[in-house]
């Protein structure tokens, strides 16, 4: 009799009364069957990789890309040390070793030790999905290939055991099939497939802090920081700020910060990439909300916080993750490592290759070319502007394809470097004949270009050189200067007439015409805040630019002098960062200047010369007349032929020009005629003088020293320039023998 059931309750079918008899062997067969499809799938599945855990394979991707960075690091740590071992042995050579040989030396050094401070700056970052694939695919390779090295590998130790049992040890025998037994029972277990990414990534609970982003932040994404320290959510419950001399480990600065950051509601969430500097601290922040503007705003009171000097807390935001900011917390100098000026042989560079000139605080290079670059150098009084310009110009006067031109109508310009400057005008009237002189060529040039096969850019070479310009005190230029100076900018850069415009101020007040935001490349070093948004724009305060926050330099204390911010520098990413230009001592730069003077200084190409003649001049520097053709208002400045101009500026004229008879002309012979017999190369002022009197006293009797210097500069030798140290003295002026001799 059939009984009822419950809905939903299993009925259970009865108890065959004779249940069917299966073979042993076909029941062994279907075992073995299941078996060997379980160790099939789990073979496969572990080939696949899909037993690895994600977390393992980033971690493995993380240490294998930080090994790599380290190894590139190490080895270039070696060929540094192998640069200074090949410098020093050919110190210790002496005489032995040409000056050419140890400049050569001594770039070779400074350049491997710039590409060594730039690797130990670089951040390393978190590995990306084809590095993490790269790792897991590596994995699977070796995997792949221990399985085949494993079956062949099997065949020769089973003939081994097989013979072992022949002769009597059976044990081995045994010991083997047993492991073989247990390896099988191992693999052929019920096995259920396991893919890859079933669970999130962030529910790993194994996942470290190093790649654990904030979740609880808009996006949850990660970091840029390779190593986070710490997030907000860790710190402890009533934990106080507390000042940066307690901080010892990166764990403690990271507190620091995100506790400083917590009492001034700064939306710092997160701190990575902690590493101990000489100088202080440097650590990655990102901030869950607003924009880099709520870092700087509030470093003041960070710098409270911290017990730091003022300008102790100088955020970089970085311009490829909004979200972060780079921080560095100084208590030191941070520029006291920096590399010093590197030696540049004469004519070892050309206009358009990259040369060093100073570091940024983070300890990269700044590296810069002028070439087709117009460019504003601000910086108040104090601020460095003079060393910042000669540190361009000692870059410039080392090419073999450029025309150095120093004009200042108020200070000394490139006073160190002047032996290696072909033209110094200091007088308006100077300074407004050469501005027209290179006004007219850039338009001269402009149609010599397609035929000379140069295409849509002047191309520098030492038969048709560039021609670089540096203006100091731009404000102090008269009217006319200013407007030439601004018709050059608007012309110039095609044609490789390059300006370097230099202020004290970068506002209206002191440029005249708003030309900042016209500059492709433009630095601030101390200045007024106003300085910094005129030059960057009104929102670069806000973005980072601090060059207000800088100090001059007093008569006791250099403080921030030559330190800049700096945009549109060519090949390089524009981004808020303090830099120091290497400032290098005078006696370096003069002995510097005179081995290029003494190499020979270039002129202007011919073909551009003669273009000249073609061009209109502007309008503002013509003649005027009335209607009847009577002179009404004279020329405000005359165009001068290049041999004019360079008799205005007191140059020395240009090479292979002759020198007529007369007593010019025999003043220069009977001075290197002088020099010779004494045996030197060079001779001061009165002594060179007092020896013309013994050498021919009836011409040279009565001359004085104000005569002299005249009529040596009648025969286009200039005015006296210093000649190094000779005896005591260690930069007296005079005239050299060979550059005499040019004129002859």
């Amino acid at each position: 009799m059939a009984t009822e059931t419950e809905p939903g309750e299993q009925q259970i079918p009865p108890k065959p009364t004779d249940p069917p008899t299966v073979p042993r062997g076909t029941r062994m067969k279907a075992a073995f069957a299941e078996q060997r499809g379980h160790a099939t799938a789990r073979t496969r599945d572990w080939l696949a990789g899909n037993d690895l855990d994600q977390v393992d394979i980033i971690q493995a991707a993380t240490l294998k890309k930080q090994r790599k960075h380290d190894e590139k690091v190490a080895h270039q740590q070696r060929i540094v040390a192998e640069a200074h071992g090949r410098l020093e042995h050919a110190k210790m050579q002496g005489d032995n070793v040409s000056a050419a040989t140890l400049s050569s030396l001594a770039g070779r050094t400074a350049q491997e030790e710039a590409k060594l401070s730039a690797l130990q700056a670089t951040i390393v970052l978190p590995p990306t999905d084809r590095e993490i694939n790269s790792v897991r695919s590596g994995k699977k390779a070796g995997r792949a290939a221990a399985v085949a090295g494993g079956s062949v590998a099997t065949l020769p130790v089973l003939g081994t055991v097989l013979q072992q049992a022949a002769t009597g040890q059976p044990l081995l025998l045994v010991a083997v099939g047993a492991a073989a037994s247990f390896g099988w029972y191992l693999i052929s277990r019920p096995f259920v497939s396991r893919q890859v990414g079933d669970a999130p990534f962030v529910d790993a609970p194994a996942l470290p802090a190093t790649f654990l982003a904030d979740t609880t932040q808009a996006g949850g994404a990660m970091s840029v920081g390779s190593h986070v320290v710490m997030n907000v959510e860790q710190l402890a419950e009533g934990a106080k700020p507390f000042p940066l001399r307690n901080v010892s480990t990166p764990q403690q600065l990271a507190e620091c910060v995100l506790l400083a950051a917590r009492a001034e509601n700064v939306p710092i969430v997160e701190v990575a990439d902690v590493t101990r500097q000489p100088w202080g601290w440097q650590c990655t922040v990102r901030q869950s909300e607003g924009t880099p503007e709520a870092i700087i705003s509030k470093a003041g009171a960070l710098e409270t916080r911290f017990d730091l000097p003022t300008n102790g807390v100088r955020p970089q935001p970085i311009r490829a993750r909004r979200a972060c900011t780079v921080m560095r917390l100084v208590d030191g100098d941070p520029f006291a490592t920096a590399p010093g000026l590197p030696y540049r042989a004469p004519k070892s560079l050309s206009i358009t290759d990259r040369f060093r000139i100073g570091t940024s605080v983070g300890g990269d290079p700044l590296e810069i070319s002028l070439a087709g670059v117009m460019g504003l150098w601000v910086a108040a009084s104090g601020g460095g502007k003079t060393g910042i310009l000669q540190g361009l110009a000692e870059g410039v006067t080392a090419c073999r394809d450029n025309i150095t031109i120093d004009c200042d109508p108020h200070g000394d310009g490139l006073e160190d470097l002047g032996d290696a400057v072909r033209i110094t005008a200091r007088s308006n009237e100077q300074i407004e004949a050469v501005l027209l002189f290179f006004l007219v060529m850039s338009k001269a040039r402009a149609r010599l270009r397609a035929r000379l096969g140069m295409g849509k850019k002047w191309k520098p070479s030492a038969s048709h050189p560039a021609v670089t310009i540096f203006i100091d005190e731009f404000p102090k230029l008269s009217d006319l200067a200013k407007l030439l100076a601004f018709d050059l900018l608007l012309v110039g850069r095609k044609e490789l007439i390059e300006v370097q415009y230099a202020s004290q101020g970068g506002t209206t007040r002191y440029l005249g015409e708003n030309i900042a935001q016209m500059m492709a490349l433009k630095a601030v070093g101390p200045c007024k805040v106003g300085d910094t948004r005129a030059v960057f724009g009104d929102d670069s305060v806000r973005e980072g630019y601090l060059p207000h926050k800088l100090s001059p330099a007093t008569d006791t204390d250099p403080k921030d002098a030559g330190h800049i911010f700096i945009q549109g520098v060519p090949g390089m990413a524009d981004e808020p960062i303090e830099y120091a230009i290497h400032e290098a001592p005078s006696d370096v730069l003069r002995k510097l200047a005179a081995e290029r003077a003494d190499a020979g200084l270039l002129d202007p190409d011919q073909d551009s010369l003669d273009g000249m003649r073609g061009v209109d001049l502007p309008e503002y520097v013509e003649a005027e007349f009335d209607k009847n053709g009577d002179l009404k208002k004279p020329a405000p400045v005359s165009l001068l032929t290049w041999e004019q101009l360079l008799r205005l500026c007191d140059a020395e004229p240009p090479a292979g020009s002759e020198l007529t008879d007369g007593p010019a002309r025999a003043a220069v012979e009977d001075s290197v005629a002088v020099m010779e017999k004494a045996g030197v190369d060079r001779m001061k002022t009165e002594p060179l003088l007092a020896a013309l009197h013994e050498f021919d006293q009836e011409t040279y009797g009565e001359l004085g020293v104000d005569e002299f210097k005249a009529l040596m500069k009648q025969a286009g030798a200039g005015s006296p320039i210093t000649l190094g140290p000779i005896g005591e003295e260690k930069n007296p002026r005079g005239f050299k023998r060979d550059r005499l001799r040019h004129l002859l």
